[in-house]
């Protein structure tokens, strides 16, 4: 049932303006500068891995097939959303239309959704290299991947089309102030006048089984990676083994840690502040990390990049 604020007021197609980051003036120049330098960072680190796992024939396996994936994704939502914040920090008001704010919704959910996929599916290729590594070049054939990488895209996409769908039911003033720096789920809810209790209900149940399932299985396939790499005899058998996991294992744990903390655990408690924050984590600094995380870290990928560089110099 609609609340008294819906009876008027109202367009079909509203338009939200968003808050983002209440700060002194003097504050804003200082913060778009470090938020476009950690975005120029995001999409550098991120489209160089892709270059060089494409082209680095010595990167043209399984691992680094789904590596390129991951940092396709973290390039797009990235974007989708650091060029909304830095519009927010430029202008007084930042506007934004009721389709384009879906649309931003949608991208986000999409990439979200996709990306806790691939995590699981990332995890199930190590549970394979280490626990049979005879059969794995058998079953992780060129076709497998390729299969494993579309259905995340596409399970991802149909996830976030239902959660859009069912967004845009929600009803809005012709003018909303939106208390967040992009369209995100709680913000806008907050800012609706129509009832929302049936989409939280419904949206909880969607992001439950996004997070825990892949998440579980992530879980499960880490204590037989880890009881398999126990076994191995030799010390340096087993840091070897561990060092192929160690990357993934970080991400994992850094990515689904704050996505459980904003969409499944209640968020009643939660300050608006306080989601921005987490938010800030998940869609600005998470996609600069994982390429640190996993290039650093990676000895193959470190020496392809070198040398790919080094025929560029």
């Amino acid at each position: 049932m609609a609340r008294a604020e819906c009876s008027g007021n109202m367009t079909v197609v509203p338009e939200f303006s968003l808050l983002g980051f209440q700060v002194f003036p003097e504050v804003k120049p200082l913060l778009f500068l470090i938020f476009f330098t950690i975005y120029l960072l995001t999409v550098a680190g991120n489209v160089l891995i892709v270059v060089t796992v494409h082209l680095e024939d010595s990167l043209h396996s399984p691992m680094y097939f789904f590596l390129g994936n991951l940092s396709l994704l973290d390039v797009w939502s990235t974007s989708n959303v650091v060029p909304t914040l830095l519009g927010g920090l430029l202008m007084d008001v930042n506007i934004i239309s009721f389709y384009r704010c879906l649309m931003q919704y949608f991208c986000f959910g999409w990439m979200a959704s996709t990306e806790c996929f691939l995590l699981a599916v990332m995890a199930y290729d190590r549970y394979l290299a280490i626990c049979y590594p005879l059969h794995y070049t058998t079953l992780m054939r060129q076709q497998s991947c390729l299969l494993l990488a579309v259905s995340t895209w596409m399970v991802g996409f149909f996830v976030s089309l239902n959660a859009d769908y069912l967004m845009s039911m929600v009803q809005f003033f012709d003018r909303t102030e939106v208390d967040h720096f992009f369209c995100d789920f709680e913000p806008l809810l907050k800012a609706a006048c129509s009832d929302t209790s049936w989409i939280k209900t419904i949206t909880f149940v969607i992001s439950s089984a996004i997070t825990s399932v892949p998440f579980l299985f992530i879980i499960v396939s880490y204590l037989y990676i880890i009881s398999a790499i126990l076994r191995i005899p030799s010390a340096k058998g087993r840091k070897k083994a561990f060092s192929t996991c160690s990357s993934h294992l970080t991400v994992v744990i850094t990515y689904f840690g704050i996505l459980i903390i904003m969409y499944v655990v209640p968020s009643a408690g939660l300050s608006l502040n306080l989601n921005k924050a987490l938010s800030l984590l998940y869609t600005v600094a998470t996609p600069m990390f994982n390429p640190i995380v996993y290039a650093l870290r990676n000895k193959a990928i470190m020496d392809a990049l070198r040398k790919y560089l080094r025929k560029k110099v």
